[in-house]
């Protein structure tokens, strides 16, 4: 009877106090129905729990136009779950031309309106789309 007791507890433990194996996973990708494009293997906005891991919008055209396109993107992806740039707490920016980047860096800072996240600026080589001068991908957290 005591083994029966010790077994029943555990088992009740177990599947009270155990992870779930999967996690849960909404997808937003451009309004398509499949939410994710499954040629290149990504998806625009994933959330899980409170969080939005938005990939990275790029341009071609490292100018004050092109960089507000970049971020206009970022503005869509981020209001496809309600959130705002005010949400954004981790911001990876990718360029070819770090310098020019810096010269126009006034354009970014509107889209924040003084309220900065964490941020993390990287020169690189080249980018997966051909000639494509800066990505921009951000993290936000939603209220719970």
């Amino acid at each position: 009877m005591k083994y029966f007791l010790l077994l029943s507890f555990l088992l009740i433990f177990t599947k009270n106090f155990a992870q779930e194996a999967k996690i849960k996973k909404e997808k937003w990708h451009w309004n398509n129905e499949a939410k994710q494009d499954t040629d290149i293997g990504y998806t625009q906005v994933l959330k899980v729990d409170n969080v939005l891991y938005i990939s990275g919008a790029v341009t071609t055209e490292l100018t004050p136009e092109g960089i507000t396109a970049v971020y206009n993107d970022l503005k869509a992806s981020l209001s496809s779950y309600g959130a705002t740039f005010e949400n954004v707490v981790k911001e990876n920016l990718y360029t070819t031309d770090i310098e020019t980047m810096k010269k126009y860096n006034n354009v970014r800072k509107k889209f924040y309106n003084g309220d900065f996240p964490a941020a993390t600026w990287v020169q690189i080589v080249q980018l997966y789309v051909p000639n494509a001068k800066l990505e921009v991908e951000l993290i936000a957290h939603l209220p719970k």
